[in-house]
């Protein structure tokens, strides 16, 4: 990605927007992680630190997707059970709601319930596909988005021109956003993504996420582990209802233009992916049912 932009274009991407500065937690927590044994109880006492961060964790830990028998309510037990790459993963989105005004983080709720909903249905078809370590599926769908806010921040009436993105069939995503205001939130996460320092193949999966159909027809020369985990992403995308979600939109127009190709890249039919669905939905719904509700 970066060697595909020139310095004008980095700067007229970022002009106006500032890009959440790596929060103290996280530098605190990846200082332990480089440690040779890094000590869960020094991260659980960070955390703690952090009511909404500590929260995070707990309904995170609690949710569904890790069917623990009984709810939990200890930190410590919610770092060991998450690991140190996710708890990582959860302070740096947790970074980009500190930047907000409170307006903008009522207008947005949308966006953090999306945010956690495919990164847990990330993780869960990672799993089950095989084909991407569930950890870096859960940070692609907690991060892909990241540059949203930033734009709301950014541009009062970025609302209404995703909304609009969402809607047209014919245009990508970003292509809307480009032509409205010069800039467009894959970009915006890109630079997000890497400020954080964040594997470099997962800010180019941020970069690339509203290319899919563009990628899938070209076989021979995009990167296998490019493609993983795209795949992955879009097929999450579409069973938590991102163009509804996010778009206010009743039809999937990325899944209808790349989705057959998608599932026959990762080997799934269309019957394998509706089972797959169905159990990602059913996991939803017994959690917080935000939006699989009619």
């Amino acid at each position: 990605m970066s060697q595909d932009l020139t310095e004008e274009q980095i700067k007229n991407a970022l002009q106006g927007i500032s890009v959440p500065p790596q929060p103290q937690i996280m530098v605190d927590l990846q200082m332990e992680q480089v440690m040779p044994d890094p000590d869960p109880k020094t991260i659980a006492r960070l955390i703690s630190q952090d009511p909404g961060l500590s929260g995070s964790l707990l309904k995170i830990v609690n949710s569904p997707f890790f069917g623990l028998a009984n709810r939990i309510s200890s930190i410590q037990q919610a770092v060991n059970l998450l690991g140190v790459t996710r708890v990582i993963n959860i302070i740096n989105a947790q970074s980009i709601r500190g930047e907000m005004t409170d307006e903008n983080i009522v207008n947005l709720n949308r966006f953090w319930d999306s945010a956690q909903d495919v990164a847990m249905t990330c993780m869960t078809l990672a799993k089950k596909i095989g084909c991407v370590e569930p950890d870096e599926a859960y940070a692609l769908g907690l991060f892909h988005n990241c540059g949203i806010p930033l734009m709301l921040k950014r541009f009062p009436q970025y609302m209404q021109v995703m909304e609009a993105s969402y809607a047209s069939p014919e245009s990508r995503i970003v292509d809307v956003e480009n032509q409205r205001l010069n800039t467009n939130h894959a970009v915006i996460g890109y630079f997000t993504a890497k400020s954080w320092l964040l594997p470099r193949h997962l800010c180019e999966a941020i970069a690339s996420h509203h290319n899919t159909q563009n990628i899938f027809m070209q076989d021979e020369h995009i990167d296998t582990g490019l493609k993983n985990l795209l795949a992955i992403l879009k097929m999450a995308e579409h069973i938590c209802e991102s163009h509804r979600v996010l778009g206010n939109q009743s039809v999937d127009h990325e899944w209808a233009a790349s989705g057959a190709q998608i599932l026959e890249y990762v080997g799934l039919s269309e019957y394998d992916f509706e089972c797959i669905e169905g159990t990602c939905r059913e996991m939803m719904a017994t959690g917080e049912g935000r939006y699989y509700q009619d």
